[in-house]
Formats: structure tokens, sequence, C-alpha cells
């Protein structure tokens, strides 16, 4: 670890060579490392990793060897880890979706809360062995049992194949969770950004379940809640900052939605939505109800647009509370259970974490809000990864796993 320092100082010639170079290949806008950020040299790294996989990704697809969406999650992939001492883990399928289970060694006097996690990647990329580190953390350090998912993944499976696969798999394991020692009573759902909005999915549908457990508490980390307003102030102060930009957070949800990105630049205008349903939705999904303190990097006036019904017609799901949980009624969000969100200073999502926050403490949900003012979107996916683990990651980490401690 004490060459990392001078590692980076090698690295930073060519991370800069890389970011260039696809920047041109990919016709993307310039990228900003805020001064706020923790170890700035290791993120520029960071990115040059992800921009390089990203260009070289382009090249292969327009060569026809595979596309650029194949090839990144095949550099994404991570290992599988070999055994760990204090946990038991198993590959098993829940009502047909794959899922890894990690139990912990040691005795219990009681049963066990359980967690059921959905991973992040714009349900694009991610899988069970990008988390394993994070999960098998999460378990070990707050003694409980993880059920890792592993949903189907767009653009081959769009929506609603994640929410269906991710809530599937949760209803299994609470019917069956005297297998695993698990209280009932103490089950949580949680996620990061992609996983994150269908933990609030989720959620939202077994609030209203009566055959079933209700849920102890949600955990959602950096979560995307919304696809109605590309232009509150998060997505444009962060709108170049790694890892997730602002156009990059409306190809993803297009992807999920109908599996390709046409139109992103119209939603990222707002052209997608009528007026009267934006009126409708803006109690909820408004600069407004944001507090002043995150508005004194900037707020960008947002220019009326004219609506495109033509446009809006390939889009109108994204209406859907399953697909954007921050629209959903009062009548569901009043019932959601105890709440952990993590919100990060530098993430175009950080805005969809504090509108659901007010939304829910509005309904008299308890919430427990942990905000990174040094953190960027990803963070936490970047935990002991490489050598390219940020202290802020470790930190919001931490927090889910005293949170989730408490209950």
């Amino acid at each position: 670890m004490a060459l990392l320092p001078a590692l980076l100082l090698l690295l930073l010639p060519l991370a800069a060579l890389a970011v260039a170079l696809a920047t041109v290949l990919l016709g993307l806008p310039s990228y900003d490392i805020p001064p706020g950020v923790n170890q700035p040299a290791k993120l520029r790294l960071v990115l040059a990793v992800l921009l390089g996989t990203a260009a070289l990704g382009k090249i292969l697809e327009k060569t026809g060897l595979c596309s650029q969406i194949t090839f990144g999650r095949y550099v994404r992939q991570g290992r599988k880890l070999g055994v760990d001492p204090k946990l038991f883990i198993w590959d098993l399928q829940f009502n047909k979706v794959p899922v890894r289970v990690y139990q912990p060694k040691a005795t219990s006097d009681g049963r066990r809360r359980g967690i059921i996690f959905f991973h992040g990647g714009g349900w694009v990329f991610g899988s069970l062995d990008t988390y394993e580190k994070v999960c098998r953390y999460i378990s070990r350090e707050s003694e409980s049992v993880v059920v890792s998912v592993q949903y189907r993944l767009a653009p081959e499976h769009k929506y609603p194949a994640a929410y269906e696969d991710c809530l599937n798999a949760t209803i299994h394991f609470m019917k069956n969770i005297e297998h695993y020692g698990v209280d009932p009573a103490n089950v949580i759902v949680c996620g990061d950004s992609a996983g994150g909005n269908l933990a609030a999915a989720v959620s939202q549908t077994l609030a209203g379940r009566s055959d079933l457990p209700r849920l102890r508490a949600q955990i959602l980390i950096y979560p995307g809640l919304q696809a109605l307003d590309f232009n509150l102030p998060s997505y444009h102060q962060n709108r170049g900052v790694p890892l997730l930009f602002r156009e990059r957070a409306a190809f993803f949800a297009l992807q999920y939605l109908n599996g390709d990105a046409l139109h992103m630049q119209e939603v990222l205008e707002g052209s997608h939505i009528p007026p009267d349903m934006r009126l409708k939705y803006r109690k909820w999904v408004s600069p407004d109800n944001i507090p002043e303190k995150f508005k004194v990097r900037g707020v960008k006036p947002l220019r009326p647009t004219d609506f495109i019904a033509e446009v809006y017609e390939t889009v109108k799901r994204f209406c859907e509370p399953n697909l954007c949980p921050l629209l959903a009624e009062d009548a569901i969000v009043h019932q959601l259970p105890e709440s952990f969100i993590l919100t990060c200073e530098y993430d175009v999502l950080r805005d969809d974490g504090l509108l659901y926050k007010k939304r829910l403490e509005d309904n008299g949900v308890q919430v427990t809000w942990y905000h990174l003012e040094d953190g960027f979107h990803g963070i936490i996916s970047l935990f002991d990864y490489c050598g390219l683990s940020f202290p802020a990651g470790k930190r919001g980490l931490d927090s889910v796993v005293n949170f989730l401690k408490s209950l």
C-alpha cells in the first residue's frame, strides 16, 4: 500500500490520455474533480479507467466484436473470492432468481436480522461478484444474514424485469425465512444507486401486504428515484463529476425502461413530461423542497422547453412508482418502514435522496440520514477495490452497519 501514491503519480499521465481519448471517441462533456473530494488524484485514476473502458468498448462495438455494454460488464464483473473464515456462503436460486447468501459462522443467541441486497450499476452493470466484498463486510460487521440478488439486467431485460426479480426473491426469502435463522420481524431491504431504486420500489410494494411480515427497514444508498426532472440543482452542480454524469443518469434510466437511449436529449431537457403532469408532481419533485444549503454552489434556472407528445408516449412509464418511487402516493409512503438514506454531496442523484427524505418525514416515517460531504456517486462500490477505495466510502459503509446494529 505504501507504493500506491507513487503508482498514482506514474499513472496520472496515462489517466489524462485515457480521459482525453474517451472524451473524443464518446463525444462526452468535460469532467470535474471537485476540490472537496478526498484523494482527487485517485478519483482521476478511477475516472480514467472507466472512460478508457468505455472508449475501448466503443471501438470493439464499431468493429463488431462485442457491444460496448458487454465489454463494460466483462471489465466490471469482479471475481468470486475464496473461503471466508467468518461466513458460510452459498449460491442459490430464490424463485428462479440467482442469489448469494452470506451467513455468519459464529453462534447466535437468537435469530439474526436478514438483509436483502440489490446491487447498483444503472440496471445495466453489476453482479454478485462485483459486490462480493461489500456484502461480506456488511454480513460480518453487522452479524447479519445477507442475501445478494442477481436480477436481470437491461437492455436485454427491460423494466419491470429487475424490479420483478428483486420482489420475487424478497418474497421467497420472507416465506422461507426459518431456513436461514432469520427473525421474520427484522428483515431489511438495502441497495445502492439503481439497487436503491429497486429497494424503494420493493418496500413500497410490500407495504400493504398482510400475508407477509412487515419489513423492519429500508436502506437506500444514493438512490435514483425519479426520471421526471434531470435539472434539479444536484444534476447541474455535479453534471461532470464521476462516477455518474448527468447524461449517463438519463442514459441508464432509458436503457432500463426501453432498452435503448433514444430521446435522451429530450429527456434531459424535460420535453418528455406533459405540463399538467409536471405541475401535478411539482409538490414532490421540485428544487423548492431542497434545503437552501445545497444550492450554494449555484442553481441553473430551468429554461422552458416545449412538450413533445411523441417522446412522452415512449417514456410515459417513468410516471409509474415501481420505476420512480418518488412518485408514490402519500397513502403508500406513510406505510413505509423506518428508513436510512445515504447521500453524497458530489452526486447528481443527491437531490433524489433529499426529496425522498422529505416525503418520508412528511408522512411520519422515521428517517436516519447520513450525508457524505466529500462523497461522490458510486463511492461505496469501490470499497476495498484494488487499492482504489476512499475513506468516505468506508465511513458510508460503516454508517450502514451502525444503522443495522441499532435495529
